[in-house]
């Protein structure tokens, strides 16, 4: 079995080089610091990444709309894809990943729009992002009817698309809208994306969720986040992320242990969300692909 390397947080990872967080997130650098997010996603290839994932899970109609950004939202797009495009050439070869972030805001499927709805905004951004990217990646959806929405759009764009779910913390065999993530598998037969992941929940509650995801059927993967937890206060579009606390028993050596695990259960794509940083990503492809990863050293 052929193990791909995701890359890391790229978010979380722009906020620790550039020393703030705004409610911007990860898109204030698309409009001041390009250049970081280059540095960011060159890093992650460095360590042995396979795939760079877009700079785009923040740049949604409903995150610029509040900045008056909104009519920027394609030019946003074309940097991010650009930006990750030229980090895969420089690395000679890989994947670039479209990130489609939840509508409404991470975690709270309860404010998301309903799938048809969201199928639509989905679509629109599919198509800015299908120009560059080689797949397009539906990021945190915390629920059925999230995920449909975010299938349904990104599904006429004619790119594979990659499915990855949220699940609770405290009980990875759920999604954060505490649906069973069994109910996602009639999803799954009906839209059938190339692969469908977990993300951005603790890697305890990935390991729980992961066998569930082995019976669907479809090649599965995972990424997990290094958060103590999702602090109450961030609920809302505008939230900052200097409110989330990085753990501090998730170094790299661990973070790697887990994903041994994820390989051992038949995760087939293995990388990090928020928190998980270059370091990370390297102790992974160490552990999991030695021989890639010498070769990139050596070449």
């Amino acid at each position: 079995m052929a193990i791909t390397i995701l890359d890391g947080g790229m978010g979380q990872e722009l906020v620790r080089r550039a020393g703030r967080a705004t409610p911007l997130w990860s898109t204030q650098a698309l409009l001041d610091a390009p250049a970081l997010v280059a540095a960011v996603h060159r890093d992650f290839f460095d360590a042995g990444a396979e795939v760079a994932t877009a700079n785009t899970y923040a740049v949604l109609p409903d995150r610029l709309a509040p900045h008056g950004l909104e009519d920027r939202l394609e030019a946003l797009t074309d940097i991010a894809c650009g930006l990750a495009a030229r980090a895969r050439d420089a690395a000679g070869g890989g994947l670039v990943a479209g990130s489609l972030g939840p509508l409404g805001f991470s975690y709270r499927p309860d404010r998301a729009p309903p799938p048809e709805q969201a199928a639509e905004t989905y679509a629109r951004i599919g198509a800015l992002q299908a120009r560059v990217a080689d797949v397009l990646l539906l990021e945190t959806m915390s629920s059925v009817a999230q995920a449909r929405g975010g299938l349904m759009g990104a599904g006429i764009t004619g790119k594979p698309v990659w499915l990855a779910l949220s699940v609770a913390d405290e009980d990875g065999t759920r999604l954060r809208s505490g649906e069973a993530l069994a109910e996602v598998a009639p999803l799954l037969s009906e839209f059938r994306p190339e692969r469908v992941l977990l993300n951005c929940s603790v890697p305890e509650a990935v390991s729980q969720g992961l066998p569930i995801l082995a019976q669907m059927g479809l090649p599965f993967g995972a990424y997990a986040n290094g958060f103590a937890r999702i602090d109450p206060r961030f609920d809302r579009i505008g939230a900052t992320v200097d409110v989330l606390e990085a753990r501090q028993d998730v170094g790299p050596d661990r973070y790697a242990g887990f994903a041994a695990h994820w390989a051992d259960l038949g995760a087939e794509t293995i990388g990090g969300c928020c928190e998980i940083g270059p370091a990370h990503i390297a102790a992974l492809a160490r552990r999991l692909k030695p021989a890639a990863r010498e070769a990139k050293i050596l070449g």
